[in-house]
């Protein structure tokens, strides 16, 4: 695969329309309207069930939505899905890893997977970044869940992406991994757009520039992040997102 072009720097991170997701008799992602910006940090609260791995499962091509539309980066989800999958890098709670490689042989997979160049550099790198060098050569299945998590973010960030997804990235990081991790990510903040799923709210809000709340499939509030306090203080509803509840584990959120 070829390395992409990058679009237009005034196109929509995200556009939605009318977008919902039912599974079954349940509706999972209720009708739901917004535009990010490009270069945006968005954050999305909300309760286990409330719809936010469903939409970044969604926005990642991952599966599809029962009607509406959804563009990334001006793609569509529905029929460009190659397009998208060219351009984002996406960390979900399934580490998309091979449990029998070590970690430069999964880097070098997927480097050559996106048509990446000087992938031998960029892989040992990433590795170095993500302070896995020393365990470079130990295949994944050896890894504690931390370290995962790191080497799944430097599988995220191989192909240069210009939007980032992160489904509850922190899971079972240790203080260093957290820390790798908040560094790489104001490392590579300039000219990328985020999305970030997360239950906790001061850890949530100190990148955001916007914010999204769900509540059963619907959307609570979405807009800056300076609108989300004003509407925090104007009504209270900080409950909904500032609680911390349990990591899913199972089904969709």
């Amino acid at each position: 695969m070829a390395s992409p072009s990058k679009k237009d720097p005034a196109t929509p991170a995200v556009e939605l329309q009318s977008l919902t997701r039912n599974f079954g008799v349940r509706t999972a992602l209720n009708k739901l309207d917004l535009t990010l910006p490009a270069g945006a940090f968005l954050t999305i609260f909300g309760h286990n069930g409330a719809g936010k791995t469903t939409l970044l499962r969604i926005l990642a091509t991952i599966e599809q939505a029962s009607s509406g539309e959804a563009k990334v980066l001006g793609f569509s989800t529905k029929t460009e899905a190659d397009e998208i999958r060219a351009r984002i890098g996406f960390i979900s709670h399934q580490p998309l890893l091979y449990a029998d490689l070590t970690a430069e042989e999964n880097l070098l997979f997927f480097a050559r997977l996106y048509g990446v160049e000087n992938a031998q550099e960029k892989t040992r790198a990433l590795l170095a970044k993500t302070g896995l060098a020393s365990r470079s050569l130990d295949v994944a299945r050896t890894f504690s869940r931390g370290m995962i998590q790191r080497l799944s973010l430097a599988r995220a960030l191989l192909h240069d992406p210009e939007l980032i997804l992160l489904d509850e990235p922190y899971t079972g990081l240790d203080p260093q991994g957290t820390e790798t991790l908040n560094a790489l990510i104001d490392e590579i903040r300039d000219e990328r757009s985020f999305i970030l799923v997360s239950h906790h709210l001061e850890s949530g809000l100190e990148r955001a520039t916007h914010v999204l709340t769900l509540d059963k499939g619907r959307i609570q509030f979405y807009g800056t992040r300076n609108e989300y306090e004003n509407f925090v203080d104007a009504t209270g509803k900080t409950s909904k997102t500032s609680q911390k509840t349990s990591q899913c584990t199972g089904g969709q959120a």
